[in-house]
């Protein structure tokens, strides 16, 4: 059994990264929904703009509010089906134990990165809320969307556990298949999968 381009058994590794994955789908959807907003406010702006000459108070304000909402809240859905930017020419010409140790190593190194992120954002956002930044024309408070980021980074760090422990079992037991991980996959395949997230029939099949 799959979802995606990643396989799913009975396992405990497995039920936790469907738990996870359906918490992260929520996220991704809050995200999109922010697009969506986004999207309809910028059209009001400008329809708003041009006919009445009334465009929409601090839109700038609120474009800047929502980026990181944008950005950040997929990052652990996206991480979870191995949808990130990758360069895997070489990487992909590995096979089976060889492969899980690249891997292996190349998510603890976006753990490093991550966990230093996490820190840095964090602090980024208290000291936002301390002294009370907010943005320049309608003085929108900043540090409810700075604190998204070191919280989105979080689960982007939990989703990066749990891959560490796939590839991590993949390596001791020398799976050819490991459950819980991103598996790579031929351009044609990773469009058809994309098609089924995008369309529901994915968790319709389930």
């Amino acid at each position: 059994m799959s979802s995606g381009n990643v396989r799913e058994d009975d396992s405990t590794l497995s039920r936790i990264d469907r738990t996870l994955f359906r918490f992260e789908g929520w996220l991704n959807l809050a995200a999109g929904l922010v697009i969506l907003v986004v999207m309809l406010m910028s059209v009001a702006n400008i329809l708003g703009r041009k006919l009445f000459n009334w465009p929409i108070p601090g839109f700038i304000d609120w474009m800047i509010s929502a980026v990181p909402v944008m950005a950040f809240l997929g990052l652990a859905f996206c991480q979870r089906l191995g949808g990130h930017i990758r360069m895997d020419i070489l990487i992909s010409r590995l096979k089976g134990r060889p492969l899980w140790i690249a891997e292996f190593a190349s998510v603890v190194v976006m753990m490093a990165i991550t966990a230093v992120l996490i820190y840095g954002s964090w602090d980024h956002a208290i000291r936002a809320l301390t002294i009370g930044d907010s943005t320049g024309d309608i003085r929108l408070p900043t540090w409810p969307v700075k604190i998204v980021v070191p919280l989105a980074l979080s689960l982007m760090l939990l989703r990066l556990v749990l891959q560490l422990w796939g590839y991590g079992r993949a390596i001791a037991r020398s799976d050819e298949m490991p459950v819980g991980v991103p598996l790579i996959e031929d351009p044609a395949t990773q469009a058809a999968h994309e098609a089924e997230v995008v369309s529901g029939f994915e968790e319709t099949r389930g």
